[in-house]
């Protein structure tokens, strides 16, 4: 077998629908992996399997909300009864809410860590009990620039990222034993379609793209290869990581030396 093969392998990838969620779904797809793709809109995860499908791979939809353990737990059901296994989950479902911190209600604080940490903690849970009677699995969860790194009016969401960079390491430490990698992807600027009209602003894009090694910004496809090596044998010695997929932006940032 390929060191980057999935054949006979079986991944659910949450935040499916769309931008990066699918396109790694779409890629762990074309590796030979039988993919549920999970998201909260039908008509999205519907357009996704239908596209794996067209492409000869094997796919379905499973309607999940990462606020709500029960739907949580019943896609890990559903993989189960449909396929046998689970061998790969991508965590990638997440949310953000931009705000001043002075003004972050309760609310927004409960949704944003209900989504990007307590549902991300408890499906991974759910799928290690299984992966631990078979003596093998991958985790990846999709961490952030801000995962080890800052900026303004997200502090919510920048907690909840640098817990997860956090909790891949504490999952790698107890679950090594059993033949388990944890690993966590940390995408720089991306353009997707939550983030396409934040990049359309000129100043927004021109201050990123300046801090880029690679003068662009990223799409979600630029993400699939790192999350193929990390789903595949490939990694096997690759556990407790933090993998900047940035363009070079975490490198360090070039100053006005003069002349």
């Amino acid at each position: 077998m390929s060191l980057f093969s999935l054949e006979g392998r079986v991944a659910i990838v949450t935040g499916a629908g769309r931008g990066i969620g699918r396109g790694i779904a779409e890629g762990l797809a074309a590796q030979g992996a039988k993919i549920v793709c999970a998201a909260r809109t039908r008509s999205q995860l519907d357009e996704v399997v239908a596209a794996i499908r067209e492409a000869g791979g094997d796919a379905l939809a499973y309607e999940m909300d990462m606020k709500n353990l029960n739907s949580v737990r019943g896609g890990v059901d559903t993989a189960l009864e449909t396929y046998g296994q689970i061998d790969i989950l991508v965590n990638n479902a997440g949310m953000n809410i931009r705000e001043p911190f002075e003004d972050v209600t309760e609310e927004h604080y409960d949704e944003i860590m209900a989504v990007n940490l307590k549902g991300l903690y408890f499906l991974t849970q759910t799928v290690v009990k299984h992966m631990i009677s078979r003596k093998q699995g991958k985790i990846i969860h999709i961490g952030s620039l801000t995962t080890d790194w800052s900026l303004s009016q997200i502090s919510v969401y920048t907690a909840t990222k640098g817990a997860v960079g956090q909790l891949a390491k504490a999952q790698a430490l107890e679950l090594g034993k059993h033949n388990i990698q944890v690993n966590t992807i940390c995408p720089g600027f991306v353009v997707t379609p939550l983030t396409e009209r934040l990049w359309e602003d000129d100043t927004m894009r021109e201050w990123a793209e300046s801090r880029l090694p690679i003068k662009r910004l990223a799409t979600p496809e630029d993400l699939v290869g790192t999350a193929v090596f990390l789903a595949a044998p490939a990694s096997d010695y690759v556990t407790g990581q933090s993998i900047y997929v940035d363009g070079g932006f975490m490198a360090g940032e070039a100053w006005p030396l003069p002349e």
